[in-house]
Order: C-alpha cells, then sequence, then structure tokens
C-alpha cells in the first residue's frame, strides 16, 4: 500500500475509532456494548486457550517434580549419613563406656594389691610359638614390659608373659594346658598348683591331701620367686568340685576361674610387685550365698538357672 494522503487519513481514523471503543467499553463496565463481543471470541478461543494450558502444564509439572525429587533424594541421603555416622558414635560411646569400666574394675584390683600395671589391649588370638591359648596385647619392650610378667585385669589372673617384641607381648593364658601356677586357698592358707584345661575348669592339686577344703572356697595366687612369673595374691577362681580323698599325697579340687578367657579386652602387666603378700585383699568380699547359688557354683551354671524346687531346708 502507497504512502499516500488518503492511507494516512484512514490510519488516523481508525486510531480515533479505536480509542473510542476503548472509551465506551470502560465506562461501560459489565453493561458495555463490546461484552458480546468479548464472549464470542472468548468462546471461539477458550478452547484452544485450554488445549495449548493441558499441553504446557504436564511439561511444567514433570520439570518441578524431578527439581523435587532430587532436592528429596539429597535430604534422604543427607538423612542417612547422619543416620549411620549416629550409629557409629553410639557403637563407639558403648565401646569407649565398656572399656572405662574394665579399666577402673582393673585399677580397683591393682590398688587393692598394690600392683604397679602397665594397661593393655588384646589385638590378637593365638601366638607363633603353638600356644593354643594365647593373645596378643600392644604393648612390648618399648612400654618396659618384660617376659615372664604376669598379667591381669579387674577379675583376676589372666596370664603371664612369654614373648616380647618392641611393641607388642604374647600373654599365655592361665586355661591353657602347659600353663601352672602356685594357689593359696582363703583363709586357711592351703598351697596347691593350678593348672589350665582350655575351656574347662582349672584343676588345682593341694599339696595336702587332708585339706579341709569346700565348694565356694576361693584361691588367690601364692606367688613366685622375685615375683616372677606370678605376684602373690592375685585371685584365681572358685573352688566348684572337691573330689573324695583317694589315699594318694595330694587332693583334687576343680576350681572356676574368675577370668573369663574368651571376652578379654583389657588387661594390666604387672611391672612392678607389690612390697608386701596382700594375701587375700584382692579377692572382692564374699556374698551371701543361698542354696540355689551354692548349688549353680558347683555345677558351673549361673544362680538363676538352678532348679529352686531342689533346695534343702
Amino acid at each position: 500500500m502507497r504512502d499516500t494522503r488518503e492511507s494516512r487519513l484512514l490510519l488516523v481514523l481508525l486510531v480515533a475509532v479505536a480509542f473510542a471503543l476503548i472509551t465506551v467499553d470502560l465506562r461501560g463496565d459489565e453493561r458495555s456494548p463490546l461484552d458480546g463481543a468479548r464472549r464470542v471470541t472468548a468462546s471461539v478461543l477458550g478452547p484452544v486457550e485450554n488445549t495449548v494450558a493441558g499441553a504446557v502444564d504436564p511439561v511444567g509439572n514433570a520439570v518441578a517434580a524431578v527439581r523435587d525429587s532430587g532436592e528429596r533424594h539429597d535430604r534422604i541421603s543427607a538423612l542417612e549419613r547422619e543416620n549411620a555416622e549416629l550409629r557409629q558414635r553410639l557403637a563407639a560411646s558403648g565401646r569407649d563406656d565398656d572399656r572405662v569400666r574394665q579399666l577402673e574394675k582393673l585399677l580397683k584390683s591393682a590398688g587393692a594389691g598394690q600392683y604397679g600395671v602397665k594397661a593393655a589391649q588384646v589385638i590378637g588370638i593365638g601366638a607363633a610359638q603353638g600356644f593354643s591359648w594365647t593373645v596378643t596385647v600392644d604393648v612390648g619392650e618399648r612400654d618396659g614390659i618384660e617376659r615372664d610378667m604376669t598379667v591381669i585385669n579387674g577379675d583376676g589372673l589372666v596370664g603371664r608373659v612369654t614373648t616380647v617384641g618392641p611393641t607388642t607381648s604374647t600373654v599365655l593364658l592361665a586355661n591353657d594346658p602347659d600353663f601352672t601356677v602356685g594357689t593359696r586357698l582363703e583363709g586357711t592358707g592351703e598351697l596347691g598348683f593350678a593348672n589350665g584345661r582350655g575351656d574347662s575348669a582349672l584343676t588345682v592339686q593341694l599339696l595336702n591331701s587332708k585339706a579341709e577344703v569346700d565348694k565356694g572356697d576361693r584361691l588367690v595366687t601364692f606367688g613366685s620367686s622375685n615375683d616372677r612369673p606370678f605376684v602373690p595374691g592375685v585371685p584365681v577362681g572358685e573352688v566348684i568340685q572337691v573330689d573324695p580323698h583317694s589315699g594318694g599325697l595330694t587332693r583334687t579340687v576343680r576350681v572356676r576361674p574368675y577370668v573369663g578367657f574368651t571376652r578379654l579386652d583389657l588387661v594390666g602387666v604387672v611391672v612392678k610387685a607389690p612390697r608386701t603378700d596382700p594375701r587375700d585383699t584382692v579377692l572382692p568380699p564374699k556374698p551371701e550365698r543361698s542354696g540355689n547359688a551354692e548349688r549353680a557354683a558347683a555345677s558351673g551354671e549361673p544362680a538363676e538357672n538352678a532348679d529352686p524346687s531342689t533346695s534343702r531346708d
């Protein structure tokens, strides 16, 4: 279309008509004469708008869902990491608490016997020497450990040091068949020798064949010359069986050791012997024993497993 005087006049006229229609529509509110035209336009274009919106919304929703899914996954992963760390802290705390209790018990026993001890942790089971019942501890020559030192824990006699390296040592446990330690009976002072029997109770040969001994009597170490390999007064165990007199030169009793050799963790190597024999002072106070407890001790079972129906008056 050429730019002529007529075309410019037509453009001005159209603009004026458009302004007039807008003014009439605004002033007319809901009664605007253009309302019908708007409704017609809406009825024609509305379905088209809905179709376009329906096609676009799923795409937008999918994008949002993917974004939210990634955020949820990150939050879940973070929570899982926090839970795992919390479980590890709780487990470590439980182990630390147990070791603190073991250490307190060890120090209490060492204090009662006036033993100078070097605390150590069991880091291995078995030894290169071929002993059947040995453990490796994490102290050695650099810590002042020497061969034939006594090893204890808060319960009693663990064993003796047999081999020493720069940073580790091997301990022969008191329940090993090759293990022998001199014992003394609480109260009467009767002497004997205890031998290990693997996972069974210790066997003690009392030197006096007529020694008065009963179930529940307790034994401690007698001690060795120059306190090697055993210092005196360390709790060994409790009598659970007394063999009848056999007419021999000795009398045999079975002794349940105080130490749980399959549950060893924290131990103490006695690096300084007591100045005087502690005798029975390291033994804990003897509890009052019921008939059930006595029968349980004799059978090697916990007291709660004894049959109450068999109790005697």
